[in-house]
């Protein structure tokens, strides 16, 4: 005969029980839920991923700095565009109860399309240490410094990063020349990012305001540039890369007269 296994009761279970058995009382005693525990690494810095790799270092730690501080005085705000750090950032406040509720308020907030993910950094930052126990920062840099040294050759992240740079090299240098090819210009849709937009299949009765009207919703616009002989294409430039690509990503494919999708594309270099 095939056993029958059968799981422990759960807690849920034994509290039903030892319900059923107690005597019934006339009023119930009001549950108080008990307050969050306070995270273990709870600190003045926040650790932020998922960041949109397209927008430019100092563009999104203004925009950053801007989003974080209306709660309360942000002390720094790091950002590095090299591989290992893209994508990521860290932001310093004043006190912990700042980043505590920032974290909680802005968790998931979709800066530039993308959701944030939101954590406390596992170690105090330079600026914080220098604004709060600057007699102590000496130390805390030898400290970090000294870190630093042990783990250069053991931390996981570093270790793969290293490895596909060098494979990266090791490619390049084995690489044979390839043959020339004749010169066939690339689609438009695989161009590389510029801060120049290229507009086609516009309506031929659009006019610049209505254009200026529908990129400017968009951070950063420098200027919308009709062809007078050619009504339905048009440029339509940023201030840097990453705004663009923002834009072009939102509006491609919009039907500006409830018709025809206009094509936008990033223009030629």
């Amino acid at each position: 005969m095939a056993e029958i296994a059968i799981a422990p009761p759960t807690s849920d279970d034994m509290q039903g029980v030892a319900a059923a058995d107690a005597p019934l009382e006339t009023t119930a005693a009001p549950v108080v839920a008990p307050p969050p525990e306070e995270p273990e690494n709870a600190c003045e810095t926040l650790y932020i991923q998922n960041l949109n790799e397209k927008i430019k270092t100092d563009v999104l730690k203004a925009s950053l700095r801007g989003l974080f501080k209306s709660y309360g005085e942000v002390l720094d705000v790091v950002a590095h565009g090299n591989l290992r750090m893209r994508g990521q950032a860290f932001v310093s406040f004043a006190s912990t109860d700042s980043a505590r509720k920032a974290m909680k308020d802005i968790q998931r907030f979709p800066l530039y399309s993308k959701p944030m993910q939101i954590s406390f950094a596992r170690t105090r930052s330079d600026a914080v240490v220098k604004k709060i126990d600057g007699e102590s920062y000496d130390e805390h840099k030898a400290q970090r410094d000294e870190h630093k040294k042990k783990t250069r050759y053991t931390n996981p992240l570093k270790q793969k990063f290293r490895a596909k740079r060098m494979a990266a090299e090791i490619d390049g240098a084995a690489a044979v020349p390839a043959p020339k090819r004749p010169n066939v210009q690339m689609p438009d849709e695989y161009l590389p990012p510029n801060k120049i937009l290229f507009l086609q299949n516009l309506p031929e009765t659009v006019t610049k305001d209505q254009l200026m009207g529908l990129f400017s919703q968009y951070p950063n616009l420098h200027e919308v540039r009709l062809i007078p002989t050619k009504r339905d294409i048009a440029f339509v430039e940023f201030m840097d890369e990453g705004s663009s690509g923002v834009a072009k990503d939102a509006l491609h494919n919009y039907k500006l007269d409830g018709e025809n999708k206009i094509k936008i594309t990033f223009a030629r270099k």
